[in-house]
């Protein structure tokens, strides 16, 4: 009877799909004309078919569009930015409200809670403007038209909403920038390719009106949910489940909030996850359960998917709720599930045994970290990436230690250490602070790093928490640095870096701008797990002077950079050297703390 229910439902919607939409040669999005290549329009049109392909999840998804895109178009017009980008929230999070990365962006725009907090949204115990759609969509709008205006070309701009402005402008350069006419082909990075899937896909479906309407609450005073459920006369569960974004059951008076007020009762499914599946894919998974293959990769059971199998489908073979199983194996909600390949019924690992991957023809991160049972996210840093920016066949993914830097792989040379603390020869990593943990050499980041964890210092293998704060020191600002700079050059959060200077995240930093910072130092190679780690006064960078230092015969970088407290990194940055070697005599200049 409810299958029936939502069936009729969503039957305006069903009605419509007779035929899947075919991706166009050419197509307008905002202000540019784009030419997509045969090669390009085939790998859509998968896309575009797997979105289509279950018409009850398909009309669900339609659905929402319906009852949320008046809303996005309206914050859209008032921000001036172009209609098409609604799609975006299609692709990132299927509209719904409370929808979760495995990298902990969360709501209808995928956002991180400092990148939130810098458009503009309150986020924190009380109040998550991400999970509000008119918020969020302003908040999005926001980032968008700043990703615009380094590039003024809308496409690179909804590139770098997933890279980020700063690594797409690494990969491109500025050779398009204010382009009207673009072409998409096979190298046309993935996100933007399935944005037109997206696109194409929904496009026509979402036209009409949805079966329940929802109507924007304004208010600038404090408020219990429970009184205005009933000065509003909506049944209180309802507003709650259209308003995730309250997380105390009450809205403050600091600011004006907009609350979701829905004409009715939405389906059940209306803000639920649910992952395409088909009768045909259900009753194949059926006749593979009695023969399942699995196996362990990296100490972690996998079961292989078999015909036209969904992640629906593989979820409940493991015996798996179908967040854990997406999460898991980091996957979108509307990832394709790949005949033939694993996936895993537990957590994947932080590193694997074997050292590197090369890339083979069609093999991408998300593929590597599969199948070596690696989470992506740790693939990503182990190789100092953001996403899968301009990775090409051949190239080599590293596994279990920090990429090399400088040179290509073939050339870098093992850097031995004969003075660590163990007295072994270990290998470094060049950013760390003489005294840490060492690993293989490694150069900073080709992309912004976007992430900072809280309260925790790294030191090899496990995470530390910290001991409470000391007192702070200072950092004077540099031109260009920014608040997240300089929270993963200290190992703070962003939070922190906010609270102890009273900033507004909005307003940015200045050049020549004191900053006080807590400095968390490990001071063991090889701490025990849950070790109290100490504090030190972070130096004050105003007392730094250079000097000059002879190499003598026994020093390598190693040595001189834990006798005056530096990096390695900065001492090659300082004295323009490309590589490790040290001659006797040598004059080093040295920025002293």
């Amino acid at each position: 009877m409810r299958f029936l229910a939502v069936a009729l439902i969503f039957s305006g919607v069903t009605a419509s799909l007779a035929q899947t939409p075919e991706v166009p040669h050419k197509m307008r999005f905002a202000d540019m004309t784009l030419t997509i290549r045969d090669d390009a329009r085939r790998e859509i049109q998968k896309d575009v078919d797997a979105l289509t392909r279950s018409p009850r999840y398909f009309g669900i998804k339609v659905e929402r569009a319906r009852t949320y895109f008046p809303l996005i178009e309206k914050v859209f017009a008032e921000e001036r930015l172009p209609d098409d980008f609604k799609y975006l929230a299609l692709q990132e999070s299927a509209l719904i409200s409370d929808a979760v990365s495995v990298s902990n962006a969360v709501g209808f725009w995928q956002f991180k809670d400092f990148t939130a907090m810098e458009m503009g949204m309150r986020v924190d115990k009380q109040i998550d403007e991400r999970m509000n759609i008119v918020s969020a969509s302003r908040g999005a709008a926001r980032y968008l038209k700043q990703n615009n205006f380094m590039f003024n070309n809308w496409l690179y701009a909804l590139w770098a909403y997933q890279m980020g402005a700063g690594g797409v402008k690494r990969v491109v350069g500025d050779e398009f920038n204010g382009a009207k006419h673009m072409e998409i082909n096979a190298d046309t990075y993935w996100y933007i390719k399935k944005f037109i899937a997206h696109k194409v896909a929904f496009e026509d479906a979402v036209k009409g009106d949805p079966q329940v309407k929802v109507q924007v609450y304004e208010l600038r005073e404090k408020k219990e949910l429970t009184d205005l459920a009933s000065q509003l006369g909506v049944d209180e569960t309802h507003l709650k489940e259209n308003n995730k974004w309250i997380r105390s059951g009450t809205i403050p008076d600091d600011r004006t909030y907009a609350l979701i007020v829905p004409g009715g009762k939405l389906n059940a499914d209306f803000n639920t996850l649910l992952v395409s599946t088909s009768p045909a894919a259900t009753a194949k998974s059926a006749q593979v359960t009695d023969k399942d293959v699995k196996k362990k990769i990296n100490g972690v059971m996998a079961i292989q998917a078999s015909g036209n199998e969904s992640a629906a489908a593989l979820a409940a073979r493991a015996g798996l709720g179908i967040g854990d199983f997406l999460k898991f194996n980091d996957m979108s909600i509307d990832h394709r599930v790949r005949n033939g390949e694993f996936y895993f019924t537990g957590k994947k690992k932080s590193k694997s045994s074997t050292l590197t991957h090369t890339l083979a023809k069609g093999e991408d991160l998300w593929l590597v970290s599969q199948r070596y049972g690696v989470t992506l996210k740790r693939v990503r840093r182990l190789n100092r990436l953001d996403a899968d920016e301009n990775l090409k066949t051949g190239e080599v993914v590293w596994l279990s230690t920090r990429k090399p830097a400088g040179k290509p792989v073939e050339e870098q040379v093992q850097v031995v250490v004969a003075d660590t603390d163990s007295g072994q020869g270990e290998f470094f990593d060049w950013e760390v602070n003489p005294g840490s943990t060492t690993v293989i050499a490694a150069s900073k980041p080709v992309s912004a790093v976007k992430e900072v964890r809280e309260n925790t210092i790294k030191t090899g293998s496990p995470e530390v928490t910290s001991t409470p704060m000391a007192n702070p020191g200072y950092h004077v600002v540099s031109p260009g640095e920014t608040l997240y700079a300089l929270a993963k050059k200290y190992n703070v959060a962003v939070t922190d870096l906010l609270e102890w200077n009273q900033l507004d995240i909005t307003k940015g930093l200045k050049p020549g701008q004191e900053i006080s910072i807590i400095s968390r130092i490990n001071t063991s190679a090889s701490p025990a797990p849950q070790q109290a780690q100490s504090l030190e006064k972070l130096p004050d960078v105003r007392n730094e002077q250079w000097i000059t230092y002879e190499v003598k015969t026994s020093d390598t970088l190693y040595s001189v950079a834990r006798q005056y407290n530096v990096t390695i990194k900065e001492i090659m940055d300082w004295n323009n050297k490309s590589d490790f070697a040290l001659s006797l005599g040598e004059k080093l200049k040295i920025l002293t703390r």
